[in-house]
């Protein structure tokens, strides 16, 4: 975040860990605050298809639910 997004979306995008949802997390985050809000919803999508606990759970959905409003 010290560099800003685009600067930490180009780290992320360099790590494989597909089924980390905390990555695609992350990677929404700052898709979302690039304004980038199909990409950051797709990302949001590709977290909760993942195993997570209820509160994670909870969380992203509602972050997806704001991208659509």
């Amino acid at each position: 975040m010290a560099e800003g997004p685009e600067r930490g979306l180009a780290l992320i995008d360099r790590i494989e860990l597909p089924g980390y949802h905390l990555l695609h997390a992350a990677r929404a985050d700052l898709l979302r605050r690039l304004e980038r809000r199909d990409e950051a919803a797709a990302a949001y999508r590709a977290a909760l298809s993942l195993e997570m606990n209820g509160a994670e759970r909870t969380f992203l959905e509602g972050r997806l639910t704001e991208l659509r409003t």
